[in-house]
């Protein structure tokens, strides 16, 4: 092509006939001003109420996308998109279009992805809700920095620059709101150069509500966050849960303990057992999620874990837990026999138990880690695609 196009201005449109022309005709006039080879795509999600026509009206190019929601739109978008970058924002005129330079500069710099950062480029009066602002955003960008390690420090600013190939690379597949996270996730996982650019959030120039449903879509971004981590929605409790249900059950099996008024006893015990194999389960879960992910070109790879997977053999995981079952039946004879001696009369729970108790224990343990190990082979078995 004679003259490429370097850049598409994206963005994603529902029913967006109040602020949609003002947000056009600023994306045509930077394209205009800054000599940028450009063009304007309106990706639509079914609109109603003309935004369609204003749309063409105004210069852009429309691209009709049939999959309801937000992700869905921006996907199709990308797919759709000339540009060699691209940069999305919402259609309802709370982002300045005119003003893309600081995106541009970041992306011709060597940066797939450049993401705005409203807590750092101000957020008028009325933008955003209380609710968001000092809880949703705030809380949801730290957990993602915290589980993956980003640089991002708005992970929800619907106003970002990025390498259309390079996004294209990570199959991005969030039908809804919780795209925005996915995209950062993703580019962090795959280690693409990243960087922010301070972006001012106005309030929007609709006079209808807004299509983000606060509580349901802050779940949706959280349950993405989660389940692209598996070490901390499976690993970490699972680690805290059977150490510490292993040093209860270590404190409370040689006799009763005394905190203040509080008697703990075997009830207790009980319960410490049941951290350690709920605590167990979870580690097993995270083995599971993490091998899965992992296979799946969801996770990166991590060299650590393929070789923590190499000790873990189905053999060594059989052995494993035909020696935990092999106690828990000791402990049950050794139970059996103290009520014999007994005349298998009446039984003393507060000394039958304290053997029977560690003995369920580990016999589950036993049984849990080699069906385990059975699903961990499993999971290593790799169909022809």
């Amino acid at each position: 092509m004679a003259n490429p196009v370097e850049l598409t201005i994206l963005m994603p449109c529902l029913d967006e006939a109040e602020t949609l022309a003002r947000c056009i005709d600023k994306a045509q006039g930077y394209l205009a001003r800054s000599g940028v080879s450009g063009e304007v795509v309106i990706a639509d999600n079914g609109s109603r109420d003309g935004s369609q026509d204003i749309a063409r009206a105004h210069g852009a190019r429309v691209i009709d996308i049939p999959a309801r929601g937000y992700g869905a739109a921006l996907i199709g978008g990308i797919r759709g998109a000339r540009g060699r970058y691209v940069i999305m924002g919402d259609s309802d005129d709370s982002y300045d279009f005119s003003a893309l330079e600081g995106f541009v500069d970041k992306l011709r710099a060597g940066n797939a992805l450049v993401m705005g950062n409203r807590f750092q480029g101000g957020i008028m009066p009325g933008a955003m809700p209380r609710l968001h602002r000092w809880l949703g955003n705030p809380v949801l960008s730290f957990i993602g920095r915290l589980f993956f390690r980003s640089p991002c420090g708005d992970f929800h600013c619907g106003l970002r620059g990025f390498e259309r190939e390079a996004i294209l690379g990570l199959d991005l597949q969030a039908p809804g709101m919780e795209f925005a996270s996915e995209m950062v996730v993703k580019a962090t996982l795959r280690g693409l150069p990243m960087a922010e650019v301070p972006t001012v959030l106005h309030p929007d120039g609709r006079s209808r509500p807004p299509h983000l449903r606060s509580w349901r879509d802050g779940w949706r971004h959280l349950r993405f966050l989660l389940l692209f981590s598996p070490s901390w929605l499976f690993l970490y409790p699972g680690l805290a849960l059977t150490i510490g249900g292993l040093l209860g059950m270590a404190w409370l099996l040689p006799a009763p303990r005394h905190l203040g008024g509080v008697t703990l006893d075997i009830h207790s015990l009980l319960y410490a057992a049941v951290a350690v194999l709920v605590g167990a389960q979870s580690v097993f879960f995270w083995l599971f999620a993490k091998q899965y992910g992992t296979r799946e070109g969801m996770l990166p790879e991590d060299p650590g874990f393929r070789r923590l997977l190499g000790r873990l053999s189905l053999e060594r995981g059989l052995v494993t837990g035909a020696g935990l079952v092999l106690v828990g039946v000791l402990l049950a004879v050794a139970a059996l026999g103290n009520w014999g001696l007994g005349g298998f009369g009446n039984l003393a729970p507060e000394e039958t138990m304290r053997l029977i108790i560690p003995s369920a224990t580990l016999i589950l343990l036993g049984f849990q880690c080699a069906y385990g190990s059975f699903f961990v082979s499993v999971l290593e078995i790799r169909a022809s695609r």
